[in-house]
């Protein structure tokens, strides 16, 4: 009998030390991320207990369509005593470095579509800086006994003309379930992107933004997450304008996803898009429509406490205009070469995988390697893309919760139908400072 108390006792201790043995690196992390706020309460009354705020703060953390590029919660946090409502103001300024050598992609972003597949002796060697990703952005989130939980969100950045030019990334408004504004689009899962210093990040990610309607619930005993929008459309397509010619749009684009959350920040998602795109027909005077649609396997987790695992796998037909190195050409619809005046849906396929390990919550790792195909059904030219190959290699210091130095090397590829191909090579260096 005592032997059974023993044994029972050293398993009850080990089944309690689990749940501590567990906290990741990652979680760590996050909570000195939430631990670092300069809270400033308005009203009367007395101060709030730090649960109601801590929860409250919680809440600019939430977004199920995050990524690991996006701004953290504002450092200076304006919340009612009541805690009903908070407003936060923050801003990052993100410096970037690069240099290429053995081939140049001649932008920022390191996007295997515009690697040369011919030896370009003027550019064989760049060195480039770019402040694109230095942003400011404003939320509000508070609780309305009629209307229930609300929040408010913009963000504007520079990532226009040479990384200078500010314009807004985001804008959009969330009442309980639903969401409107310029966000996200469902189809996409920025979560599951592996960290790059690489603005661009891996081939084929699916990371548009579009104004919207979406509806998003959380089935919170199981985990689950249903989500659908209709999402305004934007196409490009190879017409010449004597065979063929887009049309204005007149519908939308349709997106859902379904998602399994077991712990927060470790997830399973499926994601799907159908998209409508019109032209006419000049030689026969006729007008046409053509569907493209898209569906997406995606998730992030961590098999033991300091590794996190990355994986996206999409396909379909005209379905990459919401990212990746497709968007950068005109794939949507594609001459048909053997029926003048007629247009073609673009099949294709993409992955990425990525690994991240932490040595500890402040310094990690992290690897990416990608793929994306274009599958032509009718004939093309030989120096059409046919692929492209994405690799990254880098590593992350915080220095302190809001400020983070990063450096990485870069590997790509462009392989054409012609059988050319070309490789470009890059180290670059990240300085981000968040408040």
């Amino acid at each position: 009998m005592n032997i059974r108390r023993i044994i029972s006792g050293i398993a009850l201790s080990v089944l309690t030390a689990i749940p501590s043995l567990a906290t990741s690196p990652v979680e760590e992390q996050h909570e000195a991320l939430v631990n670092d706020h300069k809270v400033v309460f308005f009203g009367e009354g007395e101060t709030p207990e730090s649960d109601s705020i801590r929860n409250l703060v919680e809440n600019f953390y939430y977004d199920q369509f995050r990524s690991f590029q996006d701004p953290q919660a504002p450092y200076f946090l304006f919340m009612s005593r009541d805690t009903q409502l908070a407003m936060g103001i923050g801003g990052m300024v993100r410096m970037r470095g690069y240099f290429d050598w053995g081939g140049s992609t001649g932008i920022s972003g390191f996007s295997p579509y515009f690697i040369p597949v011919q030896r370009d002796e003027l550019n064989r060697q760049v060195l480039g800086t770019t402040p694109a990703g230095t942003a400011l952005f404003f939320r509000v989130i508070g609780r309305n006994k009629r209307l229930g939980s609300y929040q408010l969100y913009i963000e504007a950045n520079f990532n226009g003309y040479q990384g200078r030019d500010f314009h807004l990334k985001k804008a959009y408004a969330v009442l309980n379930d639903w969401t409107i504004g310029y966000a996200a689009s469902t189809f996409g899962d920025g979560a599951a992107v592996a960290p790059t210093v690489d603005s661009s990040g891996p081939t084929m990610k699916m990371d548009g933004t579009n104004v919207l309607i979406r509806y998003m619930h959380h089935f919170r005993k199981s985990g689950m997450y249903v989500a659908a929008s209709v999402e305004t459309p934007s196409m490009t397509l190879q017409t010449d304008g004597t065979q063929t010619a887009a049309r204005s749009e007149f519908l939308p684009n349709f997106a859902a996803m379904v998602q399994y959350e077991w712990a927060t920040g470790q997830h399973v998602r499926l994601s799907g898009i159908a998209r409508f795109l019109p032209y006419r027909d000049l030689i026969n005077g006729r007008n046409h429509q053509a569907v493209g649609y898209g569906f997406q396997l995606s998730t992030v987790f961590r098999p033991v406490a300091p590794l996190t695992v990355y994986g996206t796998v999409n396909a379909g037909k005209s379905y990459s205009n919401f990212g990746g190195d497709f968007l950068l050409g005109k794939y949507d619809l594609v001459t048909d070469t053997k029926n003048p005046g007629k247009l073609c849906t673009v099949p294709g396929w993409g992955y990425f995988l990525g690994l991240q390990y932490n040595f500890t919550p402040q310094l990690f790792m992290s690897a990416t390697f990608g793929q994306g195909r274009y599958l032509p059904s009718t004939g093309v030219e030989g120096t059409d893309y046919k692929y492209g190959l994405y690799s990254a290699i880098n590593v992350f210091w915080d220095v302190t919760p809001r400020i983070r130095f990063g450096a990485e090397a870069n590997l790509g590829k462009r392989q054409d139908f012609n059988g050319e191909h070309g490789w470009a090579r890059r180290v670059g260096a990240l300085a981000q400072f968040s408040f």
